[in-house]
């Protein structure tokens, strides 16, 4: 092989391998992303709905309250709604707590996405410190040297980032027991 189809190929590596490491974690950050929206609508409809069901038994109560001190004497079925509405408001609370917990697994969502930019961007400087290296004057033997490094260190980068980001997103000592998302 010629001097000229060598650097050749080891540019077309080069350069095939940035764009397949950079794709798949621009892949990877869109996929979180997308999990963190999901998973904020999902746990915003559930505070809302609880929300409105504790307004809605509030209110209830409240009903039941004024005609006590209007001298009113509530029906059996008022007092035993009276007496039922502390668990069910209760238990919306519960609801409610629960819906915001599902700010942990987003935060760590966001939190492997951050560090998967912060990865891309080390990734890219990387290959730019590298390519500092290649002055006009330099050799085809030493820019082959020096891409085979450059693709070395790109590829152990990658593979250091992929060790430390997490594929599942998880919620322990929830009542309703331990989640593990995606």
């Amino acid at each position: 092989m010629t001097r000229k189809k060598i650097l050749g190929s080891h540019v077309k590596r080069l350069l095939s391998g940035v764009s397949d490491h950079g794709k798949k974690h621009l892949t990877e950050v869109e996929t979180d992303l997308l999990q963190t929206h999901l998973l904020l609508e999902e746990a915003i409809d559930k505070l809302t709905s609880s929300f409105m069901a504790i307004h809605t038994a509030v209110g209830a109560q409240q009903d039941t309250i004024n005609l006590l001190l209007a001298g009113g004497t509530p029906s059996a079925e008022d007092s035993a709604r009276l007496g039922a509405m502390s668990g069910e408001i209760g238990a919306h609370v519960n609801t409610a707590i629960t819906s915001m917990q599902f700010q942990d697994m987003t935060s760590q969502l966001i939190d492997r996405t951050l560090k998967r930019v912060t990865g891309l961007r080390e990734f890219l400087g990387t290959l730019g410190a590298h390519s500092a290296d290649i002055a006009p004057e330099t050799g085809s033997e030493e820019i082959v040297e020096l891409l085979g490094k450059v693709s070395m260190a790109l590829a152990i980068q990658s593979l250091e980032l992929r060790s430390v980001l997490r594929k599942a997103v998880n919620q322990q000592h929830l009542e309703s027991g331990d989640i593990e998302l995606f």
